[in-house]
Order: C-alpha cells, then structure tokens, then sequence
C-alpha cells in the first residue's frame, strides 16, 4: 500500500477539514468507514463499511470529532495491529521543531505550537489555537478554534478546550474536563 493512502474512519463535520487537509498533504483518501453511509457525500468518497470491517493494510485516520469515541476507535484498532501513524498538520501552521506531536492528531489552519510542547495521540488542535511554550496536551483532548494556553499549561487526556477560552500559564487541568467557549481559567482544575 502507497504510504499516502488512507481511509477514514467518520464522516461528517471534523471529518470534513481532514479531508481538506489530507488532500492538501497529497494524501489519497481510499474511502471512509462509518455506521451507515451517507446520503451527503460532498468529497465522493466511496463508503467502505463499519469500521470494523476495516482491512489489515488499511492505514485509517480516525476523524471523529468526540474525544470518548476517537479514543475507543484508537484502542480497538490498536488491538489488532493496524498502522496508526498518521499525522494531519495543515501547511498554514507554526510549529516550533522541539516540540512533539504524537500519531492520529489532527492540526488545523493557523495554528501556533510553540517551543517543547508535547500533544499526545488522538488530539485535535483547531483552527487559529495558538499553544505556548512547555504545554503539554493529554491523549484525545481537543483544543477548540481560537483557544489560548499561555506557557507551561498542563491538560489531561479526553479535555474539551471551548473555542476562544484563555488558560493562564502554568495552569493544570485534569483528564475529562470540558472548558466552555470563552472562558478564562486561572486555576488549576482536577478532573
């Protein structure tokens, strides 16, 4: 199999800027696999089945937007072996070098990661979030469009970062915590 040959696993919304992206990337998008096929198919994607009648050389990109079920997905096809490296980083991103971006993560436009930041498996960093300096974001969170961590933020694994919210340096927050839109977090937050 091409090493630029995926399929995806999901699609509707979040799906949608992946396949933008992929594309852009070079990436040849073999299909999707979802529950059921959709009746819109604005990329003309061939419908490949439930995932998990997903084939052994399938190399999948999971581009489901809720964090509980991409995780689920990611462990289920981990179990059986299927090459999850994939990466997603749309060209019109800031990426410092030193920083560490983890397999099945989803990056989009205008992003800013800054120097030493770690973002683990699964993630989604989205439109305009910007990422300062020594944060580190746990297994399938997702940074919202427009959010702020300001340096040396810490934020567990399956997070909701709301879109536009503003996390104050060195502020940690646990696993499963969901941050709404706009807010301004200036305390740590266990899970």
């Amino acid at each position: 199999m091409n090493v630029k040959e995926i399929v995806l696993i999901g699609y509707s919304g979040h799906s949608f800027g992946c396949i933008e992206v992929a594309i852009e990337l070079g990436f040849d998008i073999n299909g999707y696999h979802d529950i059921l096929e959709k009746i819109d198919n604005p990329y003309n994607l061939n419908y490949l089945g439930h995932e998990s009648n997903i084939e052994s050389n399938n190399k999948p990109f999971i581009a489901i937007g809720d964090n509980n079920i991409r995780r689920k997905i990611y462990e289920k096809f981990k179990l059986i072996n299927l090459n999850l490296n994939t990466i997603l980083i749309h060209p019109n991103t800031i990426i410092s070098k030193s920083s560490l971006i983890e397999k099945q993560t989803f990056i989009s436009a205008g992003v800013i990661i800054n120097p030493q930041v770690k973002i683990g498996v699964g993630c989604i960093i989205n439109t305009g979030a910007i990422v300062e300096h020594d944060c580190s974001i746990g297994k399938f969170t997702h940074i919202a469009p427009g959010a702020v961590l300001s340096g040396n933020v810490s934020i567990g694994s399956e997070c909701l970062i709301g879109a536009n919210a503003v996390i104050k340096q060195g502020v940690k927050i646990g696993d499963n915590v969901i941050i709404g839109a706009g807010a301004v977090v200036l305390k740590d937050i266990n899970s």
